[in-house]
């Protein structure tokens, strides 16, 4: 059950460093360049791409925090070292996959189907920013923590 328990850990840290990595991009590269995009300009390129969005962050999100909450469970079960640290990295991948549910599904359909106005889109991506930079500043966290974790193994 240890020798699980390591590979969780690493996988663990694996993922949410694959993960946080992916948030950082979409943070650094597309949320300036949707900023700055006419409102008709992004709405037709989100319609249009957003699916691709989805279909890789959906995996790499849902993943990342079964690996994460595997690895706390793991931890827990076999007495670990650090485990507070994998706890911790577990159920901050659990904060990052609720802001999905709270704030990103709907904010995101907003985007495609065409419900938000043209001249609510710059205050909506102000917001979509922000929720987005406390997502990957969680993530950060929760990397930090499991490479802790990890460490203690």
């Amino acid at each position: 059950m240890n020798l699980f328990a390591e590979a969780l850990a690493f996988f663990s840290a694996a993922g949410l460093a694959l993960f946080v990595g992916a948030l950082l991009t979409e943070a650094m590269v597309l949320v300036p360049m949707w900023r700055t995009l006419q409102p008709q300009e992004f709405f037709t390129l989100h319609a249009a791409h957003a699916h691709r969005l989805y279909t890789f962050f959906a995996p790499l999100t849902v993943g990342a925090t079964l690996l994460a909450v595997g690895a706390a469970i793991a931890s827990v079960a076999t007495g670990g070292p650090l485990i507070s640290a994998s706890v911790a990295a577990g159920v901050l991948a659990l904060v990052i996959l609720s802001t999905y549910g709270l704030y990103f599904q709907r904010a995101n359909a907003s985007f495609s189907d065409g419900s938000l106005t043209h001249e609510a889109l710059p205050a909506e991506l102000a917001r979509w920013a922000s929720w987005h930079w406390f997502r990957t500043a969680v993530g950060l966290v929760a990397l930090a923590s499991a490479l802790l974790a990890l460490r203690g193994r």
